[in-house]
């Protein structure tokens, strides 16, 4: 009780809806809003006493969990994900709520060269005096970047000199120790590795931007402290922090 009543008077203290009862929710979560969650889920703890334990990984692979019986109580994947788990009747309906998205961004390995990447001409010669190129085999980024590369003709050809990772993580890897000449991901996660840095999104007119939502579970016992963190993550001075890790929010 007296963890309740102090929780509900930090919530009410900064600004956060209060809920009647603390609980501890289980978030699942894609990379590519790892960067901002980082940031915002201790401060919604601190606010209300709840306790966010999160599960990280590629918005696809999380998918196929949720699919076979993952039990959560939030979930924070790309929109189309969303949608479907909410199709299927996993996600409840009505609480598909928009994150934010993410432009997708080239990254070299930190202090290299960066190629240029102003138009479609400029990431044509980049891909094609690359040796090695890579991007996550699963990833939303790698989906894209495959596309834009489609519009301009060279898709095939930079398959072949792909060296591909398992995640976004993965891929920063490869880049930073040289495996790589430079690789496609989402301009945050880019932000947020270590030992890479962005050289530039996608020209804009190749450029596509992977959504990002939330969906509460349709089972969960925890529903209004799972939209109480949703409304946390939609709150103004949440939007500024995605905005700060390099995605738009909304």
């Amino acid at each position: 009780m007296k963890r309740t009543i102090l929780a509900l008077a930090a919530a009410s203290a900064l600004g956060v809806a209060a809920i009647e009862q603390v609980a501890d929710l289980d978030v699942i979560a894609s990379n590519g809003v790892k960067a901002a969650l980082e940031e915002l889920a201790p401060q919604f703890e601190k606010a209300t006493g709840n306790k966010v334990t999160i599960k990280w990984g590629v918005a696809a692979v999380m998918q196929r969990e949720i699919e076979g019986g993952a039990a959560f109580d939030l979930a924070l994947l790309t929109s189309p994900a969303i949608a479907e788990l909410a199709k299927q009747g996993k996600i409840a309906a009505g609480s598909e709520t928009p994150i934010a998205r993410s432009a997708v961004g080239i990254m070299v390995r930190k202090g290299a060269q960066k190629p240029d990447l102003s138009s479609p001409v400029g990431l044509m010669n980049a891909v094609l005096a690359a040796k090695s190129l890579t991007w996550a085999k699963e990833g939303a980024s790698g989906t894209a970047f495959l596309n834009a590369l489609q519009k301009i003709g060279i898709a095939e050809e930079a398959k072949r000199k792909a060296d591909l990772a398992a995640d976004g993580a993965g891929a920063a890897q490869k880049v930073a120790s040289g495996q790589a000449d430079f690789g496609a991901l989402l301009v945050n996660e880019i932000m947020a590795q270590p030992g890479v840095e962005l050289a530039g999104p996608l020209p804009g007119a190749l450029q596509t931007y992977t959504p990002f939502s939330s969906g509460i579970s349709a089972s969960t016992k925890n529903a209004d402290a799972a939209k109480a963190l949703v409304n946390h993550l939609t709150s103004p001075e949440s939007r500024a922090v995605f905005k700060a890790k390099g995605q738009e929010p909304g």
